[in-house]
């Protein structure tokens, strides 16, 4: 199975360094420019996941793939990855620069309000990227290029001027593409419906073949929350237009279709991990939900 890239991997492969001698602020915060890292003809080193966020500046024609979401862009496009949503990406054209900067939740700890998790472009089911013009480009590009100068300067404040660059883009990117409206659970059936989808999205990603997807019914989630199925079917049902069945259905398909393209587990593995019993579950569950078998999935991909 593919590996999780840590910091310490992105500068050994990237530039062979050793990474144990960086200090402990540049070790959550670095900003390069692409030609510094990706070389013409060679292939990026596949990873299921990362331990760091990145924010990616790409011009040009190429393909991501971001969890179980593949697009094609032509452009310019400003890119948020989250570290636990496996993402590859495939250049089609020359690369015709960019930057990108690559940062640990540790390095903004204490300096905003609330999680990264929690910002839409961060969301396991948010838009991470944002197709620019030639002027928004420019824009941000500019940022990058402050940050750049910065990290090299001797200002004393400098990583506190940095963590505004990165807050400035972020809400450049959120004014660009407004992000659904976060709802306030004013009422008992949003309330348990939104403890009903944190505790559904806790048991994701899977990271290794051992870890299982153990909340698999409307009732193991009904045990947990304290009431009964019935009273958590209908607040669901009511709150979001889905039955508790179909939410659960849709996540597990969205991890199966992650799982497939971005790991080299077999199929027994990826089937017990998400809780079947037997394989030939497995298969009956993903044909269902995507009118293919695991196995031609990831073949066709």
């Amino acid at each position: 199975m593919e590996a999780t890239e840590t910091l310490e991997d992105f500068y050994r492969n990237k530039f062979n360094l050793d990474a144990s001698g960086i200090n402990n602020e540049l070790s959550h915060f670095n900003v390069f420019k692409m030609e510094e890292c990706y070389m013409p003809g060679r292939p990026p080193i596949q990873y299921s996941r990362r331990d760091f966020y990145k924010i990616t500046l790409m011009r040009g024609r190429h393909l991501y793939h971001y969890g179980d979401k593949t697009l094609e862009v032509n452009g310019s496009t400003l890119l948020f990855f989250n570290p636990n949503v496996p993402y590859t990406f495939e250049r089609l054209t020359e690369d015709d620069g960019g930057y990108f900067c690559i940062f640990k939740e540790a390095f903004f700890s204490g300096h905003i309000r609330g999680n990264l998790k929690d910002l839409p472009m961060y969301s396991p089911q948010g838009k991470p990227a944002y197709v620019l013009t030639p002027q928004q480009d420019a824009a941000f590009e500019q940022i990058f290029k402050k940050m750049v100068d910065e990290l090299s300067s001797s200002y004393v404040f400098k990583y506190d001027l940095i963590r505004n660059y990165i807050s400035e883009m972020i809400h450049g990117a959120l004014k660009l593409q407004p992000s659904e409206t976060l709802y306030k659970h004013t009422d008992a059936n949003a309330r348990i419906t939104a403890v009903f989808t944190e505790l559904l999205e806790r048991q994701f990603p899977i990271e290794t073949p051992s870890q299982q997807f153990s909340l698999r019914s409307a009732k193991d989630f009904a045990d947990k929350l304290n009431v009964h199925t019935n009273h958590l079917n209908r607040a669901v049902k009511t709150a979001t237009g889905k039955t508790t069945t179909t939410h659960i259905a849709e996540r597990l398909t969205t991890e199966a279709i992650a799982l497939l393209k971005h790991t080299s587990w077999n199929i027994s593995e990826i089937s017990y991990c998400l809780g079947f019993e037997e394989p030939a579950h497995f298969n009956h569950f993903f044909k269902k939900h995507t009118a293919s078998t695991p196995t031609a999935f990831r073949i066709a991909r």
